[in-house]
């Protein structure tokens, strides 16, 4: 049985309908993801947990996009690959209908203050999540020119960046505000954003089940173990492990880090607003990323990527206050200067942004006070692109084996479930400050990747 090609299908066009449609889907799971580090310090007090059994909401949630991919890889081996059977469009469905099913879980949950049942839950929303992430990273990715796929992912991510933004801002306000004055706390403060997470995500489903978006296949139903013939794949997939792990790790800690006496003593509702701050910054890089990385003239380049942190800037401050964010500015001009040094390539842009990264949170794990605060919060910045280029980069040359390729990248998910509590590990036996070194070690290989990794094998495996 086969489906058309990518390249049958494409020519070089881009559907701008289609892609604007599936950021949607970016904006939903970023808004929803980033509820996680909310909850952390919500069940944290809630249950009376110490750091390795909080950040098991991570665990739970990001060892549910391992098992969920596995099993896409597995069935792909044994029959062929299950979205080439069923299309992009479907397989978007089917994630949307368990993370719906899995959103209401949080009910019960809540109702008989079962920490255990809360983490089945945002199992179960992992588990739709894989199969989003699965269908939906290389659909943007062949929605155009594979030489202009990394700059379509930014975009696309720089959407679930919006939603990682503003997920703090309301998360915080709702679950450690606005519920706790009408009277709920702890756990039944979750019930109802959940609920309406579920309401959304079976909304979404069905629109997406009547909505008319172009067929773009793959080519050949084949069974076997094709993707990993690639090296750079099986190097991608340990480069999204570390990516999301690191990043999940430094997203989940922000709170508790920006409390610490030494550091800035903030209560939660405080530092939750700068936890919007970080992904706030992925937001910001992700559309200059888009950006750079596009085919747009020189001179348009150059204006956006002027316009995109001036705007943001201005944007912040009336929001957040110039005082806020007059310390946020040398971040900015750092990033433009970083995405001059990139040069518009993906792979020199990810080995750069990574030893930002690097760079500020050795910063933060030696320093106190301000200047750590403003590392960790800051790092939000550059670890914008690195997502997008890395996947891309992980499944260019791949062809027809694009799908399994992505469901191995999606399995390397499993990071975010294994490094925030490694993380926590090291913070109860040693300091919070000091687990930093995990996500040091992480960004560092993902730096390996964006200046070597990506090559290797590319000549054999692609001629």
């Amino acid at each position: 049985m086969t489906v058309e090609s990518t390249t049958g299908v494409n020519h070089g066009r881009t559907y701008r309908g289609p892609f604007a449609i599936m950021t949607v889907l970016f904006f939903m799971w970023g808004f929803m993801t980033v509820f996680n580090d909310i909850l952390i310090p919500r069940f944290k007090d809630a249950f009376t947990l110490d750091y390795f059994h909080a950040m098991l909401v991570q665990f739970a949630f990001f060892g549910a996009y391992f098992i969920g991919s596995l099993l896409y890889f597995a069935i792909s081996v044994a029959i062929g690959d299950p979205i080439a059977r069923i299309g992009y469009k479907n397989g978007v469905v089917i994630g949307l209908v368990i993370s719906a099913a899995g959103s209401a879980l949080f009910w019960p949950a809540a109702t008989s203050l079962s920490y255990p049942l809360f983490l089945a839950a945002l199992f179960v929303v992992g588990l739709g999540f894989a199969m989003l992430q699965i269908a939906a990273n290389p659909y943007v990715t062949i929605l155009g020119p594979e030489r202009t796929a990394s700059s379509r992912l930014n975009l696309a991510q720089a959407f679930n960046s919006l939603g990682t933004t503003l997920g703090p801002l309301v998360g915080g306000y709702l679950i450690f505000q606005y519920f706790a004055r009408t009277g709920a706390h702890g756990t039944e403060s979750v019930k109802v954003p959940y609920l309406a997470f579920c309401v959304v995500f079976a909304a979404l489903a069905v629109i997406f089940f009547f909505v008319n978006l172009p067929h773009v296949g793959q080519g050949k139903i084949e069974p076997g173990f094709a993707a990993l013939k690639f090296p750079h794949v099986a190097l991608g997939s340990l480069a999204i492990f570390l990516y999301v792990g690191g990043e999940v790790a430094v997203g989940s800690s922000i709170i508790n880090f920006l409390g610490q006496p030494h550091v800035a003593g903030l209560t939660q509702l405080q530092a939750s607003g700068y936890v919007s701050l970080f992904w706030g910054g992925m937001l910001i890089g992700r559309f200059m990323g888009s950006v750079e990385l596009s085919d747009l003239s020189k001179g348009t380049k150059q204006l956006l990527l002027g316009a995109i942190p001036i705007g943001a800037f201005v944007i912040l401050g009336a929001i957040r206050g110039w005082t806020v964010v007059r310390m946020y500015l040398p971040f900015l001009v750092l990033c433009w200067l970083l995405f001059q040094l990139g040069k518009s390539l993906a792979g020199r842009t990810l080995m750069i942004f990574s030893l930002a990264v690097v760079a500020l949170l050795v910063t933060a794990i030696l320093a106190g006070g301000t200047l750590a605060m403003w590392c960790v919060v800051g790092a939000g910045l550059f670890t914008s692109i690195g997502w997008s280029n890395t996947f891309s980069l992980a499944i260019e040359g791949t062809g027809i084996y694009k799908s399994q390729a992505s469901s191995l990248l999606v399995m390397a998910i499993l990071g975010g479930a294994i490094l925030p509590p490694l993380q926590g590990y090291v913070a109860d036996h040693w300091n919070l400050p000091i687990s930093y070194i995990v996500p040091v070690i992480a960004y560092a290989y993902v730096a390996f990747y964006g200046w070597k990794g990506h090559r290797v094998g590319r000549v054999t495996c692609d001629g």
